[in-house]
């Protein structure tokens, strides 16, 4: 029987049958030819509630995904912090532009952090989301992880240098960034969100070791999963293969990863430890959806399938040139794969 986009989530989430994977972008999903389908472009569709619901229902009704997620970029914490952003025009995202901390100074949490920046109109995004599209699609917000907050407040190089060097330097911005998620995971939540994302991306073993995940940013994580009470993903750019069961331990829904990562070894490494985390992914953005075409969409969804996923997605942030047909070719192949 067939399951609608909800049930076919939450099941998946719990190892439980479903008619197929579902499929997701657990990252960004927008892209142009999207855009004027629905006549709604960047940059208003960062600022305007409706207009960016209205694009990020297309992950549903022009892509066929089984959620639809916001925001589209990864600056909304830190704008709040006081970051100012340089603007990605009709074409890109917003990104840090000046950083509004220094290693030492001290962090002034805003007491009105919800009401910063474009924060507001996100919230009304989600709740429009709920009410549009609610009964038929899982909706997402997506929030930056504490590690990548403190990379952004701070300016990344800097921080990363410290975290190398004195990690207890590090843990007030880190805190810091997990108030700031946890509070707006929440407020997702309570405006309509299924599902949190948390997009951890400098916690990358391509930025830190180990060590410094262990320290800095998976105590930090554990804490959102913990607090926020609807199925919480996290995803970590890069290969984590030395860090899976530590994500895993965390407590998260599931684990959404890049192609370079491990998946027959992560998920033996689960098994061994009793772990039964799904994994999310990993159809490469770049190579396959941007470059690729339909056939190779379709051979690397079905590598993916034969690997163990248990959902479907891009590896990370969709590429806004890519074409709708790339993207709709993960939803035909998995329902092929299902017959």
């Amino acid at each position: 029987m067939e399951m609608t986009s909800r049930e076919r989530f939450m099941a998946a989430l719990k190892g439980e049958k479903v008619d197929r994977l579902p499929v997701i972008s657990v990252c960004q999903h927008a892209t142009y030819e999207q855009m004027e389908k629905v006549n709604s472009y960047w940059p208003d569709a960062l600022y305007n509630a409706e207009q960016m619901a209205k694009l990020a229902g297309g992950g549903y009704s022009i892509l066929g995904f089984d959620a639809v997620r916001v925001p589209f970029c990864q600056t909304h914490e830190a704008e709040a912090f006081g970051a100012v952003l340089k603007d990605g025009g009709r074409e890109g995202l917003p990104s840090v532009k000046v950083h509004p901390y220094k290693i030492g100074d001290t962090v002034d949490f805003p007491d009105d952090f919800l009401k910063r920046g474009r924060i507001p109109k996100l919230l009304e995004a989600i709740r429009i989301l709920k009410d549009t599209l609610g009964d038929k699609v899982i909706v997402i917000g997506g929030i930056i992880g504490p590690f990548s907050i403190a990379g952004q407040i701070l300016e990344v190089t800097s921080m990363l240098m410290e975290a190398y060097r004195k990690p207890l330097n590090v843990i007030p911005y880190v805190e810091a960034g997990e108030q700031a998620g946890t509070m707006l995971g929440k407020a997702m939540i309570e405006a309509g969100a299924d599902a949190i994302v948390i997009e951890d991306m400098m916690a990358s073993l391509d930025m830190i070791s180990p060590p410094i995940y262990r320290q800095l940013a998976q105590p930090y994580e554990k804490k959102q999963v913990e607090t926020f009470n609807v199925p919480t993903i996290i995803h970590i750019c890069g290969k984590l293969d030395r860090i899976m069961v530590d994500i895993a331990k965390t407590g998260c829904a599931a684990i959404s990863v890049e192609p370079v990562v491990n998946v027959t070894g992560a998920l033996e490494s689960f098994k061994a430890e009793g772990i039964t985390t799904p994994l999310v992914g990993a159809v490469d953005p770049v190579n396959t959806l941007f470059q690729g075409n339909v056939a190779r969409v379709k051979e690397e969804t079905r590598d993916n399938i034969a690997k163990g996923f248990s959902m479907i997605s891009p590896g990370c942030a969709v590429p806004p040139a890519t074409k709708t047909e790339n993207l709709t070719a993960i939803v035909d192949t998995v329902k092929e794969a299902a017959k």
